[in-house]
C-alpha cells in the first residue's frame, strides 16, 4: 500500500505502508484520505487524526523517514530527522520520496493523505 502526504504549497511526500504493524497501517489506509494541521515538535510532523487504534508492536524508537500513528494522542506522525518520540508509537510506514519537503513545514501548514493506487 502506497501513500502520498501532501503539505499544501510546499510539496508531496511519497510512503509505503509496511508490516511492522499491519493492523494500524491497514486502518489508517481504509480511513484516508485524512487532513489536519501540522504540529512541530523537534524533527517530527504530527497532528491528532479522528482514527483510534491501540499499540500493536509498539517502538521507543524512530528512524529518519518513519511513518508512525502515535495512539495516546491519535496522532499521525512523520520523523524527518533525529529526534525520538515522547513515548511509543506504532510504525506504519517509510518516507521513500520527498523527506526533505518536511524541513520546510511549518505550525499550522495544512497537511491531507491520501491513497496512491
Amino acid at each position: 500500500m502506497k501513500i502520498e502526504i501532501e503539505i499544501l504549497k510546499k510539496g508531496t511526500v511519497k510512503v509505503v505502508l509496511d508490516d511492522r504493524n499491519p493492523s494500524t497501517a491497514q486502518k489508517l489506509y481504509e480511513n484516508l484520505p485524512l487532513e489536519g494541521a501540522a504540529q512541530l515538535w523537534l524533527e517530527e510532523i504530527f497532528f491528532p487524526i479522528p482514527l483510534e487504534h491501540e499499540y500493536e508492536n509498539p517502538s521507543p524508537s524512530s528512524d529518519k523517514g518513519d511513518v508512525s500513528y502515535w495512539p495516546p494522542g491519535q496522532a499521525f506522525c512523520i520523523f524527518f530527522g533525529d529526534s525520538q518520540p515522547a513515548s511509543d508509537v506504532n510504525h506504519i510506514g517509510k518516507v521513500v520520496e520527498g523527506l526533505e519537503i518536511m524541513k520546510s513545514v511549518e505550525e499550522g501548514d495544512w497537511v491531507v493523505i491520501k491513497r496512491l493506487f
